[in-house]
């Protein structure tokens, strides 16, 4: 027995089809309500802030008076201001810490994602330094720093340090010592990542190197790492625009770029210059452009290092 299926008019057919498309419309519609709260948030403290600030970047204001159009005039003091410049080398010093920050989490990412018992207690462990306010976090290592403290006994008895006295009163330490307070801070959040990443490399892959007679370091080389690209733009990218717009853990543990100016970020002057007095957000504006201008190339940079995140796993 053979059913014939019925004939469709052409009427009918676009009256289904008018049928789907408001259907489409109206779920778009509903999943942009869903959205609208979110985007208003993002509008408001995000978007438009980004937008006001670089026009305030081409004008004189102190927040009592209106916004005069100054046009370069901010960027041409900027640029023949030496505080900048230093502040800004400190930020480009800092990045420092990117790679080795990475190196780290990867290895840590590694250790944790095998299946031994008690490894969630140890992906808790390295994740708790992520939660913890770094106004705690600053005070503590401040404390371990101090002369006499924690930190100086171990390295006096490693014979690492001559003398007593706290690495943030140095100039030639200060601002290393503050980079692995970031470094510590920051490796259970890159770890986190970067264990997202590896669960996401094909198993059957590893076995099938495994298999062929491929060593653990060749199944990492030309497996692991390669899969991981991804993952790596993200963290690096990430960690590179912390590292050069840096200035909580130095404002917390160092205020004022204290010892000598050794510790004073970019983002430290512009912070200065528009509540320490001066309230010239004009000026503080274009030496926030200047950073977000040196993030973008780095970024670029990363983008390049790591093809574009392209994975070859």
């Amino acid at each position: 027995m053979t059913t014939k299926g019925r004939r469709v008019s052409r009427r009918e057919q676009h009256r289904i089809g008018g049928t789907g498309a408001s259907v489409t419309v109206r779920n778009t519609l509903i999943a942009y309500a869903f959205m609208l709260p979110f985007l208003i948030l993002l509008v408001l403290y995000h978007t438009w802030p980004v937008i006001f600030g670089s026009y305030l970047a081409f004008t004189k204001y102190n927040i009592i008076s209106p916004p005069q159009w100054v046009g370069l005039a901010n960027f041409r003091e900027l640029f023949a201001d030496e505080q900048f410049w230093s502040g800004l080398r400190n930020s480009l010093k800092y990045v420092l810490v990117v790679p080795v920050i990475q190196v780290i989490s990867i290895l840590v990412a590694l250790l944790v994602n095998r299946p031994l018992r008690g490894i969630g207690f140890f992906r808790t462990a390295y994740y708790v330094p992520v939660v913890t306010s770094f106004a705690v976090v600053g005070l503590i290592w401040s404390w371990l720093y101090k002369q006499g403290g924690a930190v100086n006994s171990v390295l006096m008895g490693l014979g690492l340090m001559r003398g007593d006295h706290s690495l943030l009163d140095n100039p030639a330490t200060a601002l290393f010592a503050v980079m692995f307070v970031t470094l510590w801070k920051g490796i259970g959040y890159y770890m986190v990542l970067y264990l997202a990443g590896l669960q996401g490399i094909s198993r059957e892959l590893e076995e099938a190197a495994t298999i062929d007679g491929a060593t653990r370091s060749q199944v990492f080389w030309n497996i692991t790492l390669p899969g991981l690209r991804p993952t790596i733009l993200v963290c690096s990218l990430l960690s590179t625009i912390s590292a050069i717009k840096v200035f909580e853990e130095l404002y917390v543990m160092t205020p004022n770029g204290y010892p000598a100016g050794s510790t004073y970020s970019a983002l430290m002057y512009s912070f200065s210059k528009a509540f320490g007095g001066d309230f010239n957000f004009g000026l503080a504006a274009a030496a926030s452009m200047v950073v977000a201008v040196v993030s973008i190339l780095f970024g670029l940079i990363n983008f390049s290092l790591t093809k574009g995140g392209r994975s070859d796993a």
